[in-house]
């Protein structure tokens, strides 16, 4: 589902040049109506303290904005030339201790939804005419809103799961609300009309509407299944099965390698040329990660395993694990063995690694080692000449500008890891073309930045040191399983992402940067870090260092599309930033 294009990935990539270009312009505009992220005491678990971290106060739609400010005032920004703020409603005071942040969305230029953080549901103009109040047992916070076809409104909340059985066993409910209609109403508060409800484990990062198939793509680091869902029956698709060897079975091709465990160890073999002089066998472990590169120049008519910091199913002991290499006496094909030592003795892995283009089963029998070689002798012929047909590999040697400097241990702990779940709009049900596998193929880097209005949603995710950009194609029919194309690559962003210890946010803005935003507290300022897109052969890209927290934390990032540019702004606890004219986000 997502195959990375090797042609868009640049192994002599060299590194990043800062661009000191003093063309863009920064307004800082002080709040009359200063937001603050603290929050009434409560506890909390790692999960909820995570979401807030990551938690974006700024609402966002064309050139208007909308946050909820220290007081619970409702506070409505019109970005023209100047920033106009008018305080448009004022919420009640919460009463209780237990509550999220305050969030808003957008359905339209002048209609406004705001949740007050501790329940309550408010619907405004802009004008600040209430609409409607609605209500729902548990403190929420919104994640997307949508019109569907219909002309339904429908809008995705999550809480968080209270079952006094099970205390320490936190879970988090997505919820999708029904409205049918917008008219004025009175101020009674009624409750909202809940169309179906999943839980998961963590707080979803992003759920982004698809009109094409009528369904909303949920980003999380857990899955959301329905709620008592029965056990179901389910039928793979094609591209989803994968043969199992048996005994006297011939298949058309061997697995890439043969693994076996015990209860404190791996051994994985792959079958190289006999050929192959060990000084051309580069093998690399690290507490979470396996690197493993065979020199190009090796002969062989077989594609050979290559794998940059590729994440193994669970924790190592790197110093204890190695590897060795039998020629297997005049054998066309030796085995290069890994024996990887357990972190945690009796643990059992399900694979090799975390996520893996071939499902290989475990070899029950360490003898059967030795027939992927006689296998692979037998298939040899039929594919000499062609291309990689093993499905491995997602490029070829490491960016020039980490080779000696990259920190595996550090560089694996970028971005977040994350499942994808598909949830039919207007039922909740599960599509029949979603795919059961859904865990993406490395970490989430960035999701777009909001206010960007693109037709193509996109994420980057990690591949190695760099980040791969893979956009979502809309359906032709409503039954069309999802496609991810990968449409460009970051060279070496993980790696230089990897080196910031203070973000807050990960956006980008496609086919024209990545952006890092610092939070920018500890006694300095936040920065805004710009990483610029170049094309596939060059060997340097330009990044841009921008001030842009110099009053309290930053606690929220939007975009401003206009004819000539993407306008970039920022919230901080005492400012409105607006940054005019950078050069990364100019139209061409």
């Amino acid at each position: 589902m997502f195959a990375v294009n090797r042609s868009l990935v640049n192994p002599q990539f060299e590194g990043y040049k800062l661009d000191v270009s003093d063309a863009h312009s920064v307004d800082r505009h002080g709040l009359q109506y200063p937001i603050s992220q603290s929050t009434v005491a409560s506890p909390l678990s790692f999960e909820e303290v995570h979401s807030r971290i990551t938690h974006n106060h700024l609402a966002v739609l064309g050139s208007r904005l909308v946050y909820v400010d220290a007081h619970f005032r409702v506070i409505f920004v019109q970005l023209d030339s100047e920033p106009k703020f008018s305080c448009i409603y004022e919420l009640a005071q919460p009463t209780t201790a237990r509550r999220e942040y305050p969030s808003a969305a957008f359905l339209s230029l002048s209609e406004i939804f705001v949740a007050d953080g501790a329940g309550l549901l408010y619907i405004l103009k802009d004008s600040g005419q209430l609409i409607a109040m609605y209500q729902l047992p548990e403190p929420f916070r919104i994640h997307a809103i949508t019109t569907t076809a219909s002309g339904t409104v429908l809008l995705v909340l999550s809480s968080r799961h209270h079952d006094s059985t099970t205390p320490k066993h936190i879970q988090f409910d997505l919820w999708c609300a029904r409205f049918a209609s917008l008219s004025a109403g009175s101020d009674e508060i009624r409750p909202l009309d809940i169309v179906w409800q999943r839980r998961g484990t963590t707080v979803p990062i992003s759920v982004s509407y698809d009109a094409s198939r009528n369904a909303f793509l949920v980003l999380g680091e857990s899955l959301y299944p329905p709620v008592d869902a029965p056990p179901s029956s389910y039928t793979p698709i094609a591209s989803e099965l994968a043969p199992i060897p048996r005994s006297g079975e011939s298949l058309d091709a061997p697995p890439p390698y043969s693994w076996t465990q015990t209860s404190d160890s791996v051994t994985v073999a792959f079958p190289l040329p006999s050929s192959t002089p060990t000084s051309d066998i580069k093998v690399t472990f690290s507490p979470q990660t396996l690197t493993m590169h065979i020199k190009a120049g090796t002969s062989s008519d077989v594609p050979l395993p290559h794998y940059t910091t590729k994440r193994l199913w669970a924790g190592i002991a790197a110093g204890d694990s190695m590897w060795t290499f039998d020629r297997a006496g005049e054998r066309a094909y030796g085995l290069l063995t890994l024996h990887i030592e357990k972190k945690d003795e009796g643990t059992r892995w399900s694979h090799v690694f975390e996520s893996d283009d071939v499902e290989v089963p475990e070899t029950l029998d360490p003898s059967q080692l030795y027939a992927i070689r006689e296998s692979l002798e037998k298939y040899t012929a039929s594919l000499r000449g062609g291309e990689d047909a093993s499905g491995l590999g997602l490029g070829t040697g490491i960016p020039s500008l980490a080779r000696g400097e990259a920190d595996e241990e550090v560089d694996e702990s970028v971005g977040r890891s994350a499942q994808i779940t598909w949830i039919g709009a207007e039922d909740g049900a599960v599509p029949e073309w979603a795919a059961r596998s859904s865990s993406l193929p490395g970490r989430l880097l960035s999701t777009e930045l909001p206010g960007v209005l693109s037709p193509n949603p996109s994420i980057i995710i990690k591949n190695g040191l760099d980040g791969t950009v893979f956009a979502l194609h809309p359906a032709d029919e409503p039954h069309a399983p999802p496609q991810w194309l990968h449409i460009s690559t970051y060279s070496a962003l993980a790696f230089v992402l990897a080196s910031k210890t203070d973000t807050r946010f990960t956006y980008h803005v496609p086919a024209k940067a990545a952006l890092a935003f610092e939070n920018g507290q500890r006694g300095r300022s936040g920065n805004a870090y710009i990483y610029r897109a170049a094309p596939v052969k060059d060997i340097w890209a330009k990044q841009t260092v921008l001030r842009v927290g110099e009053e309290g934390s930053l606690l929220g990032v939007a975009a401003i599309p206009t004819s000539t540019q993407t306008v970039l702004v920022g919230l901080t606890e005492k400012e409105l930033v607006v940054i005019h004219s950078i050069p990364a986000l100019m139209n061409s």
